[in-house]
């Protein structure tokens, strides 16, 4: 068996989910041995069946990869990763295996990148937005996430899909990931439209002022202050004590953030308002170059591939089962999910409209005029993608949806299909 790690060093074991929405993290593989060259190997078409793909790995010797979930085992949280997994796993016969570590039980989300350039990790999710100083080109992208629809069926999909086609057209995004040792596998996705959850209902101006809200990165700053509130820095493990003691009167998180945290009791009034976003804190999922080099060509095509299982997923197993499960919450809670009141979301709106063109001006990203017009292009045309070609449609809003969603509710083929063939395809490793 082909094992592929450089030195693990100390091993860190430390259960902390970042406030990118419970990301997915990567874990490292043992072992060193020789393998044939980058991409070698028998390929396969795209469209092949899982029978041709096993032919393909027929003498290909068994690989282990090391990777890592930020969730116990089988929990929604985890679940789009795990199938992901197994499924490279099935695909190729059993020749791609992982040892899966649970709980973020390798390294904490901000030393992920760390840890797949020294070899302790092979597969894995870095979160740029804990180091924009060393992925501004990445931050810039997370910034702009707000012009995002937030509603929960169409907001779902179109913030998934628009940030994934401005990376594709931006060089210096995976450039940054390159220049560390990584092959960026999934420029982008997040765990669900970020709410502000209070421990008092604070929808308006007036309620809003002089409030601590707990916030992670700079546009979540901005936005915050422009409601009157001040950005107070929570590590995610002490949220809910923070929130029960007011220490902080509100938290910027996702309602996937909401229900892993479990500080919903103590904040369960929340404010969602599809007109008026917050940037968010998603997840990139990277494979360190060390391992991408030594994999088959078939391996390379296989993780794309693939990549339609993690995509569905994250929002079908992921997304939309959190959202049923904080709306449950909130509501034993005696709280709501509301939408801002007129002033606030004004107030929302005009510091995103600054932010978006301060960006302008952002020399990380290249031409900062194109990157923002891109950034609106993009946005607008998978929205109009989502609703008028593929018919999705909100049929409820956050509070209903508990209600109103089951498993299987929305096909989500269709959209995934789309996404992959518009932007991974081009891509996709070849010969």
């Amino acid at each position: 068996m082909v094992t592929m790690r450089g030195s693990r060093g100390a091993k860190t074991c430390c259960i902390a989910i970042g406030l990118a929405g419970a990301l997915t993290l990567a874990g490292c593989a043992e072992g060193e041995a020789d393998r044939a060259e980058s991409g070698s190997g028998k390929g396969v078409a795209y469209g092949a069946t899982i029978e041709q793909y096993k032919a393909a790995f027929a003498d290909v010797s068994p690989i282990t990869l090391h990777t890592q979930t930020p969730a116990p085992k089988g929990s929604a949280t985890g679940k789009n990763v795990e199938d992901y997994l197994n499924a490279i796993t099935e695909w190729s016969d059993g020749k791609i295996k992982f040892d899966v570590a649970y709980a973020n039980a390798v390294a904490p989300p901000a030393e992920i990148d760390n840890a797949l350039q020294d070899g302790r990790l092979d597969l894995g999710q870095v979160l740029p937005i804990y180091e924009p100083t060393d992925y501004p080109a990445n931050a810039a992208l997370i910034e702009t996430s707000f012009v995002s629809d937030q509603s929960v069926v169409v907001g779902a999909l179109q913030s998934n899909a628009w940030p994934l086609e401005v990376a594709a057209a931006t060089p210096a995004i995976t450039k940054e990931f390159e220049d560390r040792g990584m092959k960026l596998l999934m420029p982008l996705y997040n765990s669900g439209s970020n709410a502000l959850f209070c421990n008092s209902k604070r929808r308006d101006l007036a309620a809003l002022k002089g409030a601590q809200i707990a916030a992670g990165g700079q546009a979540q700053s901005k936005e915050i202050a422009a409601l009157g509130g001040s950005a107070a820095s929570v590590p995610y493990t002490e949220l809910f004590e923070s929130l029960e003691r007011g220490v902080v009167s509100c938290s910027v998180s996702s309602l996937t953030v909401g229900v892993l945290g479990g500080f919903i009791p103590a904040a369960p009034h929340v404010v969602v308002d599809p007109a008026a976003g917050f940037a968010l804190a998603p997840g990139a999922m990277a494979v360190s170059k060390a391992a991408w080099d030594k994999l088959p060509l078939a391996g390379q095509q296989l993780f794309y591939d693939r990549l339609d299982v993690f995509i569905k997923g994250n929002i079908q197993d992921k997304i939309w089962p959190n959202i049923v499960e904080a709306s449950k919450q909130v509501g034993k809670a005696g709280g709501s999910i509301d939408t801002f009141a007129d002033d606030a979301r004004a107030a929302i709106q005009q510091a995103n409209a600054k932010l978006l063109d301060d960006l302008r001006a952002n020399k990380a990203v290249g031409d900062g005029n194109a990157f923002v017009d891109r950034v609106k292009s993009a946005s607008d045309k998978w929205l109009k993608t989502i609703q008028n070609d593929l018919g999705y449609k909100n049929e409820t809003d956050y509070n209903g949806f508990g209600t109103w969603y089951t498993p299987g509710k929305v096909n989500l083929d269709p959209y995934v299909k789309k996404v992959y063939e518009e932007i991974f395809l081009p891509r996709r490793p070849d010969a």
